[in-house]
């Protein structure tokens, strides 16, 4: 008999943890919007104690998003618990996760406690979670680490304080498939009251097996598991959602399971959190890089034409990816626009829909041709709600091999006019210098990337800078068909938020 697989995606939490990653609140909205397009079964939207703008940003998701379920995550704290209710509650379908450590390393370590006291903690947190959501799940933090024995007594004891999902996380990336099978089956034969709940797993990239991992649980009979879109999250990263979707589908006469997943999603899916994150897919990843359904070899072109089985286990349709990326150019107009953004998973206004057009039309301009990877940089750049304290007015930078590199920037604030010079070691050190002469704002480069967002000599390139300041963070993105360009309208949009995030503290 076909299971059903609980496909839950923790892209807003665990997948906005990896370093850069750090998502707007619009940009978490459409992600979770996506997301229900997508058909998963639960969302964790986030960490709501962790920052005000996170609880505003889960509350907000809980309240708009119909059909997932909606998770908040919170350690085995009465005060992370009452945060996480009271931002998942307007859902229609609220859980609240909570967790602890178990391992010895995070007993002894971490916690400078025993066993019989972190196990006192995990069963306070699941009954005063269980007093708010009928729909708790817990997480053995570092379960993969865990003694077995003292596994199997929290996982027996948080099922009978009213957990209704137990998640067994290899929180480090540690443990092999064999290994997670064995623990899987173990807690099973030995835990009297798992059949009241479902076992969930979690498993991070750190060795590379996470999908692996995640695979033979649920041959093991996990019922649930954790994943995130392109993989993304802490260190390495998560399990890949798109990869164990396809997995359970294509694979379906062995694992005998099924998702509720709506797979002809999946690649605008995999694009938008690309876009809004600035993680480039390798071009060779399973499933949704661009190389996924390509093929160059001779003779793999000609079995293709003859049979597509031949070298292709699933097709591009299957995982929405159309013959052409091709969409629009300078003679299409709002009409068109409108069809092609829908298809990508963005509904806009007819106010919305006005400034991208008029940013589609600049880029349009100097392109012959705008692909889909364009637009999804053009709805980013349209739509991002920061307020912009400077913005790029003029910006003319001399270099070359006998000329010292100079860069002459004109920025706006207020109405006001301010424009200054500077010299560094090329046009976009320059441009930078004079950019921290007019603003009087100096930031430490973390991080500075250049990638290009189609191909073909006019196609946009897009800047990614990541800076500090004081003890606080931002990354600026901006794309343009002059790099330099980009990159001081990068490095602004850092200065802006940085200096946003000052003026809230």
């Amino acid at each position: 008999m076909t299971r059903k697989i609980v496909i839950f995606d923790t892209t807003l939490r665990d997948g906005e943890q990896s370093p850069g990653a750090s998502l707007s609140f619009d940009d978490k909205i459409k992600i979770a919007h996506q997301l229900a397009r997508l058909n998963v079964d639960v969302i964790e939207a986030g960490f709501p104690i962790s920052s005000p703008d996170d609880f505003e940003a889960v509350k907000a998701i809980a309240g708009e998003i119909q059909g997932p379920q909606i998770a908040g995550l919170c350690r085995a704290v009465e005060a992370d618990i009452d945060s996480a209710w009271n931002a998942v509650k307007p859902s229609e379908k609220p859980r609240i996760h909570t967790f602890i450590g178990t391992s010895n390393l995070h007993i002894e370590h971490k916690f400078k406690s025993t066993k019989a006291e972190v196990l006192k903690r995990a069963v306070h947190g699941v009954q005063f979670a269980k007093e708010r959501c009928d729909n708790v799940e817990f997480s053995a933090e570092d379960a993969m680490r865990t003694d077995l024995d003292y596994l199997r007594d929290v996982v027996e004891a948080v099922i009978e304080a009213g957990a209704t999902t137990v998640n067994v996380p290899d929180t480090v990336g540690y443990t092999t498939p064999w290994e997670l099978y064995e623990t899987i089956r173990f807690l099973f034969d030995n835990v009297p009251n798992i059949g009241d709940a479902v076992i969930s797993v979690h498993n991070h990239d750190d060795l590379g097996m996470s999908v692996a991992n995640s695979l033979a649980a649920v041959q093991a009979g996990a019922g649930q598991v954790e994943c995130t879109i392109n993989g993304m999250g802490e260190r390495a990263g998560n399990a890949s959602l798109e990869e164990i979707v396809m997995a359970l589908k294509t694979r379906a006469d062995l694992f005998e399971c099924e998702t509720g997943i709506v797979t002809q999603e999946i690649m605008k899916t995999s694009k938008m959190v690309s876009n809004l994150t600035s993680f480039v897919v390798q071009r060779n990843k399973a499933i949704v890089g661009e190389n996924a359904f390509a093929h160059e070899a001779g003779i793999h072109q000609h079995g293709i034409i003859m049979n597509r089985q031949t070298y292709e286990i699933m097709t591009p349709e299957d995982v929405g990816v159309a013959e052409s990326s091709l969409t629009l150019g300078r003679r299409s107009g709002k009409h068109g626009l409108r069809k092609r953004l829908s298809d990508l998973g963005y509904d806009v206004t007819d106010e919305e829909l006005a400034e991208v057009y008029e940013r589609f039309v600049e880029v349009a301009d100097k392109k012959k041709q705008v692909y889909d990877e364009d637009l999804e940089i053009i709805m980013r750049e349209a739509t991002d709600s920061m307020p912009q304290v400077w913005t790029l007015a003029s910006l003319q930078t001399t270099s070359g091999p006998q000329t010292m590199p100079t860069a002459t920037v004109k920025l706006v604030r207020e109405g006001q006019d301010y424009q200054d010079a500077a010299c560094g070691n090329g046009p976009v050190d320059a441009a930078y210098k004079a950019i921290e002469r007019i603003t009087g704002v100096e930031l430490t480069l973390e991080d500075y990337s250049v990638r290009s967002v189609t191909m073909g000599k006019d196609a946009l390139g897009e800047a990614t800078v990541h800076v500090k300041r004081n003890g606080n963070e931002a990354v600026g993105k901006a794309a343009s068909t002059d790099i330099v360009e980009a990159s001081a309208n990068a490095y602004i949009n850092a200065v802006n938020r940085l200096l946003v995030l000052e003026m809230r503290e």
